[in-house]
């Protein structure tokens, strides 16, 4: 009797392994926020979840590089040059899907903004994204809101996952919740939606 061929593994693509190669080398000894984890698990999880919702190539790159521009700006590494080696590297629709999800430090006129402030031009700038940018923002925020959940599963004391955010429970519950909301008043309504307004429900009552 024939002995059946096992199905192929072909993984992730050589330029799915470059992002991952990018993100690390630039997320390089930071970690997740109240935690020893390494950050690239945050962006190797959104690539995960994109994966799992069958997203395209280049919308799962994006998602790897999704923070690269928001916290990688160092000496000697600035806004403009993480801009620059992202779109030499991997194209410029990469690179315009990294910016829509990309929190701004100040507005067009130059002035910085406040935390809020900088939340609410982030969801005022998605009317803009592409389908691919809303995508990211939504694995994102379903990472980091189940992230969140995890934590406070293995925790006897809530207050100390609670206590890494500046805003507290209530202030995080709220800016999932209004991620949600915004990603429905722009009519994308993949399955993907459900799965984080379900987790910013489970925060509230956690």
């Amino acid at each position: 009797m024939p002995v059946a061929a096992l199905p192929t593994m072909t993984g992730y693509s050589d330029r799915i392994n470059h992002a991952f190669a990018f993100a690390a080398k630039h997320h390089d000894q930071q970690v997740r926020k109240g935690t020893r984890l390494p950050y690239l698990t945050h962006p190797a999880n959104v690539a995960i979840i994109l994966t799992r919702y069958g997203c395209n190539e280049e919308t799962i790159v994006a998602g790897i590089l999704h923070d690269v521009i928001e916290d990688c700006v160092r000496e000697g590494m600035t806004r403009e040059v993480l801009e620059e080696r992202i779109g030499r590297k991997f194209g410029n629709s990469v690179l315009a899907t990294v910016l829509a999800v990309t929190h701004r430090k100040v507005d067009d006129d130059g002035i910085e903004m406040s935390s809020d402030e900088r939340k609410e031009d982030y969801l005022q700038r998605l009317s803009l994204a592409t389908e691919d940018a809303l995508w990211v923002c939504a694995a994102d925020k379903v990472h980091n809101a189940n992230s969140i959940l995890s934590d406070l599963r293995r925790t006897a004391f809530p207050e100390t996952v609670w206590g890494r955010f500046s805003v507290g429970h209530d202030g995080t519950v709220r800016w999932y919740t209004r991620v949600a909301e915004r990603l429905r008043e722009l009519k994308f309504d993949a399955p993907i939606v459900a799965e984080l307004e379900a987790a910013a429900t489970e925060l509230a009552s956690a």
